[in-house]
């Protein structure tokens, strides 16, 4: 199949980029490298010996966006391109609107102008909110608590719309709980810009010596240990949720939503254990208040995932943290190259 990925040079992009490489699909990755580096591309061809093209545009851009559609002339999309920081999301509500829903329409500009009619989506469970129960299915009421799960919330609706317009489209809508971990060869990972706001790849620069402490946002939320509780993908297992999602494009019809976790809650703490064990020494860790938009606990019922698209998790905590060290000890600057040292004064 041939597949556009926008942002695929991001974390879950060039992750998912080495998976369809490896089942024999064609790709075009389109990416402005707002939020991520070229060197993530080096890496996939590298880790592949695979072969896509790759083009640098703002997806917003639906000029150039559809000059790219129409001459790669795709069979499906798979849409990673967007800004997803919760917090930042308050900050930079106008920006996030601009690239998370108007970007959104921009490609489906470019994708009708090609004649594409499959799109797997990238969605996020924060499009549930406060959680009225648990686990998340997938008919949980919709209410975000922030500005990034609301421009999740109109791009599914927006695609939902779009796909309802032609008995030929489809739709399929994963909503990630939280992805983390890295490629198991350690030469690929998350390299977030600035100072990373999930707990993760802020825990991994604590832990490379890049940050003083970890931030604990909250220990007083109704939970077993007080920290938020949440439902971990390992980024490979979710890699392999998008290839399953363009299977069932092929023969789906309309717009279809799978939660995409693992049923499993882990809390702040209990994630902090488990890294120290692969670090293999304590991490100096802090307190702060809660976060505005956060929840106490998040975890998925992964059923309808199961069933459908044949797909099931199967990476633990242990693959989790064990990936993500062995991505950040190896690279502790992410894809930028090692920094050296400033000369010693004379």
């Amino acid at each position: 199949m041939r597949v556009l990925v926008t942002g695929g040079a991001g974390y879950i992009g060039s992750h998912t980029l080495v998976e369809l490489l490896g089942q024999g699909h064609e790709a075009l990755v389109v990416d402005s490298f707002a939020n991520s580096s070229p060197r993530a591309l080096d890496r996939v061809r590298e880790l592949t010996n695979g072969f896509f093209e790759s083009e640098e545009c703002d997806i917003r851009d639906t000029a150039r966006l559809t000059a790219a559609a129409t001459r790669f002339r795709p069979d499906a999309v798979i849409h990673f391109a967007g800004l997803k920081s919760v917090g930042e999301s308050a900050r930079r509500a106008t920006d996030y609107y601009d690239v998370n829903v108007a970007g959104t329409v921009s490609l489906l500009k470019a994708m009708e102008a090609a004649g594409t009619a499959r799109i797997i989506f990238s969605s996020s469970a924060t499009v549930y909110g406060e959680p009225r129960y648990l686990p998340f299915d997938e008919d949980h009421p919709i209410g975000p608590t922030n500005v990034y799960g609301q421009t999740k919330v109109i791009a599914e609706r927006m695609l939902t719309d779009w796909a309802a317009a032609d008995a030929g489209r489809a739709a399929i809508l994963l909503r990630y709980f939280n992805p983390v971990g890295a490629h198991a060869s350690g030469r690929m990972g998350e390299d977030p810009r600035g100072v990373p706001e999930n707990l993760m790849p802020f825990m991994a620069q604590v832990a490379a010596g890049r940050r003083d402490a970890l931030r604990i946002w909250g220990n007083d939320y109704p939970t077993p240990d007080g920290t938020g509780v949440r439902d971990y993908i390992h980024v490979a297992d979710l890699a392999r949720a998008h290839v399953a999602a363009l299977a069932r494009a092929e023969a789906a019809s309309g717009a279809e939503a799978y939660n995409i976790g693992t049923g499993q809650g882990v809390s702040v703490k209990e994630m902090l254990a488990a890294f120290e064990r692969a670090v293999g020494r304590p991490l100096p860790a802090e307190v702060h208040p809660r976060r505005p938009g956060d929840v106490a606990e998040m975890r998925a019922d992964c059923g309808r995932a199961n069933r459908v698209l044949g797909w099931r998790a199967e990476c633990d905590v242990d693959d989790m943290v064990r990936s993500l060290w062995a991505w950040q000890s190896a690279n502790p600057w992410g894809y930028e190259a090692p920094r050296e040292a400033a000369p010693a004064a004379p």
